[in-house]
C-alpha cells in the first residue's frame, strides 16, 4: 500500500462515507499520488538522504491530508508544497544545530575559538562535491540539489512543479518579490555551474 493510500485509509477508518466524501477522499488519493514521486526528488535534493526525504514527504502528505483535505482541490497544489517545504526548512535547521554540535565536539572546549560560528552551513556545500564529468541530467540534478535551500526550493516550485509566482510565494511563505528574487539568483547559478553543456 502506498503512503498517500495509508493515509486515505487512516482518515476514513471505518465509518462508512457519504458518496460526497468517497469522491473526494478519491480526488485526494490522485492528488497524492500524482505529486507523492516529485516530492520525494525535491526532498531528496535538499537532504541528499532518501531515508529522511521519505519521512519527510510522509510527515507532509500526513500533515497536509489532515488539515488541508476539506480545501478546495485547486487550493491543494501550493499548500501541500508549502507543508513539505516548512518540514524541509525544519530539518534544515536541525541539521545545522546538529552540525554545529558536532563541530563543538571534534573541536572540544578548548579549541580557542567559537564553535558556533565555525559550524558549516548546510546551505552551501563544499566545492569538492561539484562533478566534473556527468551526464546533463545528472548534473542538473546537483546543480539543483547545491542550491542555497530558497534558492532551490523557488526553482523547483516554479520550474519544476508549475506553480504560479503567487503559488509559489504561499508555498515558500513570502512574498512573490522574494520568489522573483530566489528564482533568478537560482537561475543565474544554475547557468554557471553548467555552462559547459550549454549548446
Amino acid at each position: 500500500m502506498s503512503s498517500f493510500t495509508a493515509i486515505n485509509h487512516w482518515m476514513t477508518g471505518s465509518v462508512p462515507e457519504a458518496p460526497a466524501e468517497q469522491s473526494r477522499h478519491r480526488a485526494l488519493d490522485a492528488f497524492l499520488g500524482d505529486v507523492e514521486r516529485r516530492a520525494y526528488v525535491m526532498a531528496e535534493m535538499a537532504t541528499r538522504d532518501p531515508d529522511e526525504a521519505l519521512d519527510l514527504v510522509q510527515d507532509a502528505m500526513f500533515a497536509f491530508a489532515r488539515r488541508y483535505a476539506d480545501k478546495p482541490q485547486v487550493e491543494w497544489a501550493p499548500l501541500f508544497h508549502r507543508v513539505l517545504q516548512n518540514r524541509i526548512r525544519d530539518w534544515a535547521r536541525r541539521q545545522k544545530v546538529r552540525n554545529r554540535w558536532r563541530t563543538w565536539l571534534h573541536r572540544g572546549e578548548d579549541a580557542g575559538e567559537e564553535p558556533l560560528e565555525q559550524a558549516p552551513d548546510p546551505a552551501v556545500p563544499p566545492i569538492e562535491q561539484q562533478l566534473d564529468h556527468l551526464e546533463a541530467t545528472e548534473r542538473l540534478q546537483q546543480a539543483v540539489s547545491e542550491l542555497p535551500l530558497r534558492q532551490q526550493q523557488a526553482f523547483l516550485l516554479r520550474v519544476w512543479e508549475g506553480l504560479n509566482v503567487a503559488q509559489t510565494a504561499q508555498a515558500m511563505g513570502c512574498s512573490q518579490g522574494s520568489v522573483k528574487t530566489h528564482l533568478s539568483r537560482a537561475l543565474g547559478n544554475l547557468r554557471s555551474r553548467l555552462e559547459e553543456y550549454h549548446p
